[in-house]
């Protein structure tokens, strides 16, 4: 239950948060969702399952609200405070702003840090390779070696590091590092090998170490639900010790999934294979062969078996069972020849893996012993470290494909892709398609407590499209609080929704032309405009037929795409404030994220309601697989995906309490169809005006 000391904490940190900030104003939804996480998190709902799902109007304050509720909790309980995001936006405002303001007005003393994962941080034995040492082996693995041009930056950078003027961390480096020189350099789980002698001044390892000392701790989810995949308490702390604040949960269960999947290629699998199996000699000989030589043996015939099955698996694919690049197992049934070679493979692949971790420890442990110099074994540690990592891959995707169909539940999407253009390679790839059940497993069951937080959790008004996603119970008895909690800002006096009559609906040939005529209609002269597309090729259609008639009104024309984001932005808010029309054009990223308060953001147009078109593999077995147990898949999948959406892009106007503004929805099936009144009644009480007739 809720102690007396949490208790005053929270009203403590509420009261010198208000002398804090100058135009605090009080607002009944923050004190509530602030009450309501306390008395969650403390077992006042269910003394197990300690889960509260909230959805939380824009304006309301929930990052503050999360924090004054549970920071006091786990501070109190002696428990991690582990509060994950899926914008580093939102990471940076936690870090830099928020977390600050609340050490200060809390009673409290905490100490928190933020989480990234190894690809933020540079390898320094990698870099050093690169800087000071013949790098022709690590650049001989690579399919083709990076320009010369870099040459330069990788001094600068191990100078730096070595002075310790950078701390390897890829945000930290006053410039852009160039993807291309990142994955040379990049930490992985092998290259970060205690076997290396520069080890103990790993830039991963020293952050790694400081989250020990930390209270709480800001991630991302990718992060978090990596950390859950490899059980937990590998990176961040065990699950069983902490509490989790999901902020922007709507992403969880796409990250999950996306995180679960795996993809690796069948002739470069080949070809980086056949050059391991030549160099297995090369380790050897800094080995003790009567150690060493049975893992190096079995390696190399685990590999000599996997490469011609990689083979047969090629040679026995044809065109035709292609469609635009895709062959697509339906409901995740291989062929049985493809069937046999995967169990071969995946017992195979893990045999190689395993055989090839020996020999790793191996070549470290003579290190540790003082039996090979680390001249000698660096850059063999650094060289398997590359094959360690693509082994895993591989015995991944084989494992993932040789999965046996369950009983009960939904199947693996598994699919082949052609790359044409990559030397006619194919791709084999696999995914679950529902994750709830893991999440659950690895996470929920196991944890103190978890808040979930977003303006968009609920689809169609309701939260049981989110807790099927996530595998959250939503079954009173279970005790999950839910709450909905709206905005508080006058969006009936502030605000306008208007559906004009179209005469044609977005299937039709005619749509596009139709709205590259209204568009310009709708735009609103010296104000700043949003124009949201649901397609890339659609808003490229319209503005090739309208760019010159905007042009002649002197009507500045933004494209996503044409320059960087924040380029866009700067020039969309340059114009605004030197009194003219700006119009942005953007498609999915723009209608989340996007802040663009007061005059800077004051008319939006919706040209479709944005569903999403179940092209990809996934979403084709996903559609698949409710179809075949009597669902729906348009209506289970398709209207509450877009349902989030559309409020997430309707939410694009109202930023704060005194903007105001107007909503163009040029798609007339949010009137004219049965599941349109669903969608509308999920949207703010924006002041509608509808001009569609049937």
């Amino acid at each position: 239950m809720l102690s007396p000391n949490i208790q005053n904490s929270i009203q403590q940190s509420y009261k010198n948060l208000q002398h804090h900030l100058e135009k605090f104003v009080p607002r009944r939804a923050q004190n509530y969702l602030t009450s309501e996480i306390a008395k969650t998190l403390c077992g006042s709902y269910h003394s197990s399952n300690r889960i509260l799902v909230a959805e939380a109007g824009t304006g309301i304050g929930k990052s503050l609200s999360y924090l004054m509720a549970a920071i006091p909790v786990a501070i109190l309980n002696n428990r991690k405070l582990i509060i994950s995001t899926a914008t580093v936006a939102l990471q940076e405002q936690l870090i830099t702003k928020d977390l600050p303001l609340l050490l200060r007005v809390s009673p409290l003393e905490f100490q928190f840090r933020i989480a990234k994962g190894r690809q933020r941080y540079c390898c320094k034995q990698r870099l050093a390779t690169l800087a000071t040492d013949q790098p022709d082996q690590q650049l001989g693995l690579l399919d083709s070696p990076p320009d010369e041009t870099i040459q330069p930056l990788i001094q600068e950078l191990y100078a730096a590091i070595c002075k310790n003027k950078w701390d390897g961390d890829r945000d930290n480096w006053s410039s852009t590092i160039p993807d291309e020189l990142w994955s040379l350099i990049v930490s992985d789980k092998h290259s970060c090998h205690h076997g290396f002698h520069q080890h103990h001044q790993c830039p991963y390892q020293k952050a790694r170490q400081e989250l020990d000392v930390a209270d709480i701790i800001v991630a991302n989810h990718h992060l978090v639900l990596a950390d859950a995949e490899l059980g937990g308490g590998v990176v961040l702390p065990d699950p069983e010790n902490c509490i989790y604040i999901f902020d922007e949960a709507h992403h969880i269960a796409s990250i999950s999934r996306d995180s679960s999947a795996a993809a690796a290629s069948i002739k470069g699998a080949s070809n980086w294979l056949e050059t391991l199996n030549k160099n297995s000699a090369k380790y050897l000989k800094n080995l003790d062969e009567s150690r060493a030589y049975r893992f190096r043996n079995e390696l190399t015939d685990a590999i000599q078996q996997i490469i011609p099955l990689l083979k047969d698996v090629k040679q026995n694919i044809t065109q035709s069972y292609f469609h635009e690049n895709i062959w697509r197992f339906e409901h995740g049934e291989l062929p049985e020849w493809l069937e046999s070679i995967a169990r071969d493979l995946k017992t195979l692949t893990k045999k190689a893996n395993q055989n090839l971790g020996k020999i790793t420890d191996l070549i470290a442990e003579r290190v540790k012993e003082g039996n090979l110099s680390t001249k000698v074994a660096d850059p063999l540690l650094n060289e398997l470290s590359f094959y360690l990592l693509r082994m895993d891959n591989l015995t991944r995707v084989w494992s993932m494909m040789a999965t046996p169909a369950k009983e009960y539940g939904a199947p693996l999407a598994r699919w082949i892709e052609y790359k044409q253009d990559n030397q006619d390679d194919f791709i084999v790839n696999a995914s679950p398609l529902e994750v709830g059940w893991k999440l659950d497993q690895q996470l929920w069951s196991r944890c103190v407590g978890a808040v979930f937080v977003s303006a968009t959790l609920r689809a169609l008004n309701s939260f049981d499209h989110f807790c099927f996603q996530t595998g959250i119970s939503n079954k009173e008895q279970d005790g999950v609080k839910f709450l909905a909690l709206a905005s508080p800002f006058d969006y009936q006096n502030h605000a306008e929704l208007l559906i004009p009559a179209m005469e044609s609906e977005p299937s039709s040939d005619k749509f596009t032309d139709e709205l590259a005529e209204k568009i310009p209609f709708y735009i609103e002269e010296k104000k700043a405009n949003l124009v949201l597309f649901s397609s890339y090729w659609q808003m490229e259609a319209v503005t090739k037929k309208i760019s010159k008639k905007l042009k002649r009104k002197k009507w500045q024309l933004l494209v996503q795409g044409k320059s960087s984001r924040q380029s866009l932005l700067n020039s969309h808010s340059f114009t605004i404030k030197m009194g003219g029309t700006s119009i942005l054009f953007g498609t999915g990223s723009f209608s989340e994220g996007l802040d663009l308060p007061g005059n800077l953001l004051e008319n939006v147009i919706i040209t479709k309601i944005p569903f999403s078109v179940p092209t990809s593999p996934i979403e084709q077995a996903h559609a698949e697989y409710i179809e075949s147990k009597g669902g729906n898949a348009f209506l289970q999948i398709a209207v509450p995906d877009a349902s989030k959406k559309l409020v997430q892009s309707v939410g694009r106007l109202i930023r704060k309490e005194s903007d105001s503004g107007r909503v163009v929805i040029l798609d007339r099936r949010i009137v004219s169809k049965r599941y349109g009144r669903s969608l509308l009644d999920s949207l703010p009480p924006l002041k509608r005006t509808i001009e569609y007739i049937s």
